[in-house]
């Protein structure tokens, strides 16, 4: 018993350890940066100018002064929602709000500083330059207004993936013959030549399907992705296809959470063509197949330490019931006895005829067509000949 106590309290202490210092091994991956020049009005470089990031929601901030060139850059950003204050002594201070800088999208600020007092503020609102001019990686970044906007059927995470040039994904498609067993490529590349992290921690899913997280990742999860189709750097995985970085949402200075449910009935349903006529011909009633997606869950996010730590939960369950229909080739009755029946080459020399079964019951072989009982077929074998 000491032992099994001992034991328990040793994966406690381990577990205790991995969320302390689990932040620190999610910011080394998974992240973003900002960089760009100060300069004054006749475009010359600001050199010492005070440049500072924060969140506030997070109460992450970072502070660096320009250097001879007026260069400044922030590495290893968690991705998120910044603002960017810039000062210099002769200058009007600079602000600039609602700063989004999403993941493996490395982001330019050019700022230019106006003569005048410390005193006064020019402020700027707006997101940062979306073209990427720091690195040759391809592929776009999906933010949280994006995820949560974008209509989704079945709310299914990798479809999201699959809204931008050279991605594939037809894990949802049952009409699509499976050439790759894993239902998806990018730019050509199979599916189990790509990488898929989750917070900088490589998930991919051995064997899976494509896009798939071996931990579960629900729609209300994400914070944002990104998909780096090609020119992949050394930092974003060691697979040679594409890069997918799911980041997962954190919890911030204030409370937040939401509540849930998804729900697509058969009753909204219409009924499949050939199914209706089946079922009319039979005199069935005309009745769709049961059709029911029910998704609901729960989120909740705040801090458990003002600007040092915080939570994010996450629950989602799903109900579903589907049916589909099935053609099979159904053997007539006068098979199920032993009788074969095919066409005449020349049918004006089959008059038709009446045939006896294994049962004994007789089956009328119409004009143009032959039946071969069970006796005849027994000649065919050549134990019997």
């Amino acid at each position: 018993m000491r032992r099994q106590i001992q034991g328990l309290l040793g994966l406690c202490s381990l577990a205790v350890m991995v969320c302390l210092f689990s932040g620190e091994a999610f910011a080394q991956t998974g992240t973003t940066s900002l960089r760009g020049t100060v300069t004054d009005k006749t475009g010359s470089a600001v050199v010492g100018a005070k440049v500072t990031i924060r969140n506030a929601a997070q109460g992450l901030q970072r502070e660096e002064l320009t250097k001879e060139t007026g260069d400044y850059e922030f590495l290893l950003l968690p991705p998120g929602g910044y603002e960017v204050v810039v000062e210099f002594t002769g200058f009007s201070k600079y602000e600039r709000h609602n700063l989004q800088l999403l993941v493996n999208s490395p982001a330019t600020l050019n700022v230019t500083l106006e003569i005048g007092a410390a005193s006064e503020t020019v402020e700027v609102s707006g997101d940062a330059q979306r073209i990427n001019t720091v690195d040759a990686t391809l592929g776009i970044a999906f933010g949280e207004n994006q995820v949560k906007q974008l209509p989704l059927e079945g709310r299914n995470v990798p479809d999201l993936l699959s809204l931008q040039p050279g991605v594939a994904y037809t894990g949802n498609r049952a009409d699509v013959p499976a050439f790759d067993t894993r239902s998806g490529a990018v730019n050509g590349a199979r599916s189990d030549q790509s990488n898929v992290t989750l917070d900088g921690i490589q998930v991919n899913d051995e064997g899976g399907h494509a896009f798939t997280s071996v931990l579960p990742v629900t729609l209300d999860s994400v914070q944002e992705f990104r998909v780096t189709t090609s020119n992949a750097n050394a930092d974003q995985g060691s697979a040679g296809g594409a890069q997918v970085a799911l980041v997962t949402k954190t919890g911030t200075n204030d409370f937040h959470g939401s509540l849930y449910e998804y729900n697509r009935n058969t009753a909204t349903s219409a009924n499949d063509y050939f199914i209706k006529s089946t079922q009319l011909a039979n005199g069935e009633p005309n009745k769709a197949p049961k059709l029911i997606r029910n998704i609901f869950g729960a989120s909740i996010g705040g801090p458990v330490k003002k600007d040092r730590l915080f939570f994010f939960l996450n629950y989602e369950g799903t109900r579903r019931i589907e049916e589909t229909s099935v053609t099979n080739a159904v053997p007539s009755a006068a098979m199920r006895d032993g009788i074969i029946q095919y066409p005449c080459a020349d049918p004006t020399q089959c008059a038709g005829a009446t045939v006896q079964g294994i049962s004994g019951q007789s089956y009328a072989i119409s004009p143009g067509s032959i039946g071969l009982t069970p006796q005849n077929l027994t000649q065919f074998d050549p134990r019997h000949i």
